[in-house]
């Protein structure tokens, strides 16, 4: 990673209607079910090879699940402080959003958001329920503090104690 970059890894969003584990053994029930179709005595029917399509459908399945909602090729989901953009992925399989510095008009920080305001009128917000552990809150209020004293973005800061 550059010097002058800090990232912040965030929880995978779950937001999917099913559980991680759910979707785990939905894929392991279907394996079993394919490897029995596979394994019985019916070999001898015309679309015994469906069976082997639906493993590898099986397979597939089970890959998405645990690649979408582990770090298995590094962190997936962060949001990132460069010298003049305030990187946000969120997860393997969604884009980058990117916020230049001399595109942001505004950040307003609360306790569970950060929003950013960009100056033809767009507005983002970025969960910080996704932020892991209390130093990682604490680390990235201080990173956008010092990003929006750096670039001059009027930033509007809630703080814990008073949205309470």
């Amino acid at each position: 990673m550059p010097t002058g970059t800090t990232r912040i890894r965030l929880r995978p969003a779950n937001n999917s209607r099913v559980p991680f584990w759910g979707q785990i053994a939905i894929g392991v029930f279907w394996l079993a079910y394919v490897l029995f179709g596979i394994l019985s005595n019916t070999g001898a029917q015309d679309y015994h090879f469906l069976h082997w399509v639906f493993l590898v459908f099986t397979l597939v399945y089970l890959g998405y699940v645990l690649v979408n909602n582990a770090p298995i090729f590094g962190t997936q989901s962060y949001l990132e402080f460069t010298p003049g953009y305030i990187v946000h992925k969120n997860g393997l399989f969604r884009p980058k959003q990117v916020f230049a510095a001399e595109n942001i008009a505004a950040l307003e920080l609360k306790p569970a958001v950060l929003r950013v305001r960009q100056k033809d009128g767009e507005i983002y917000a970025l969960n910080l329920r996704e932020v892991k552990g209390k130093r990682r809150k604490l680390s990235f209020r201080e990173q956008v503090r010092e990003f929006a004293a750096k670039h001059n973005v009027p930033l509007q800061e809630v703080s814990p104690a008073a949205a309470s």
